[in-house]
């Protein structure tokens, strides 16, 4: 049994393969935008990569890129096959390959539900990622001479003026570290000192932060010393002095940022799913519309498209028969060959 049929004319058949070829066109375009922001991600990821703990936040941005190729390769063929699909001395050349273009169409649109689905997972990649990244960066951020490590201040003080945050989760993570290094610290200070000697592990450590930590929009001068201590400042609290330097944390800035990133990409690629979708339900009519004429010396005669040649059923029966003849064809022709270099 025919699965939804509809009968075509000629004027109905012009108009479908016109709006499918524009509705390929728009898939070019769409694939070409699923590129830009696969690139674009792989771009603001490698940024900070410093500040992740692994590279493996790279393989969605990679499949980004390579399925927004494939998408302009894919649908670009369709848009030929519509644009020539009423010539009748151009489309018996892609009669044969419509058939094997529509299964592969259907891969790719599984291939594109996964890739969606990786957009929305992903987040939990880069938090745990960031999360060790950060606490790593802040605690080599002193390092300035050290080979692999020249660029890290450079990378989180601009990250925190970008990103309007302070350190991993709050402030406070700069108070654990010593973020000065050696180099500048005077050790004839009593006061530096007695700071190395009081700590067990020798390190300088203060409850101050860098100056990419402050709040431009304070309306004093920014406070980044002793931001614990109310008597070392005038009209002071460090309880109630929000606006001095950013309260939230690098790592939710990020997460926050790539995230919602993520979730619009995810979004596009799974509109994209539905005119994919869209277009090779069209070219499957528009090709059987075609096979079915009345009259195929009479390009003007009327037709009847559909969706499936059986019913759902049936259909997958049949896909099942052929995987399973497939299999077994190839199970006789290993048993041939062994048999065969069995007796030689």
């Amino acid at each position: 049994m025919v699965l939804m049929k509809v009968k075509f004319d000629l004027p109905k058949r012009v108009k479908l393969a016109q709006g499918l070829w524009l509705m390929y066109w728009l898939s070019v375009m769409a694939g070409i935008l699923i590129f830009s922001l696969g690139l674009f991600f792989k771009i603001e990821l490698r940024k900070r990569s410093e500040m992740m703990d692994n590279d493996e936040s790279h393989f969605v941005p990679n499949l980004l890129i390579l399925v927004g190729l494939a998408a302009c390769g894919l649908n670009a063929f369709g848009g030929k096959v519509c644009h020539d699909s009423l010539d009748p001395t151009k489309f018996p050349k892609w009669k044969p390959m419509v058939k094997p273009y529509l299964c592969f169409c259907i891969f790719f649109n599984v291939v594109l539900f996964i890739t969606a689905l990786l957009c929305f997972l992903m987040q939990f990649s880069i938090y745990f990622a960031l999360a060790e990244g950060l606490k790593n960066g802040i605690r080599f951020y002193k390092d300035t001479d050290t080979p692999g490590r020249c660029f890290m201040k450079r990378t989180l003080d601009m990250t925190q003026i970008e990103f309007r945050c302070c350190g991993n989760n709050n402030y406070r993570d700069w108070f654990e570290v010593q973020w000065i290094s050696n180099r500048y610290l005077d050790f004839s200070n009593d006061e530096i000192k007695d700071r190395v000697l009081s700590n067990v592990e020798g390190k300088f450590l203060m409850d101050s932060v860098p100056f990419s930590c402050c709040n431009p929009g304070s309306p004093r001068p920014c406070i980044q010393h002793h931001l614990t201590n109310n008597s070392a400042h005038y009209d002071y609290d460090h309880r109630i002095e929000e606006l001095n330097i950013w309260t939230r944390g690098c790592r939710q800035a990020l997460v926050a940022y790539y995230g919602g990133m993520m979730n619009s990409i995810g979004a596009l690629v799974m509109l994209f799913i539905g005119l994919e979708s869209a277009v090779m339900v069209g070219l499957q009519y528009l090709t059987t519309a075609l096979e079915t004429l009345a009259d195929p010396e009479n390009p003007e005669s009327e037709s009847e498209g559909y969706l499936l040649e059986k019913g759902v059923k049936e259909t997958l029966a049949g896909v099942m028969a052929k995987i399973t003849s497939l299999g077994k064809a190839n199970q006789v022709e290993g048993g041939e060959e062994e048999a065969a270099a069995a007796a030689s």
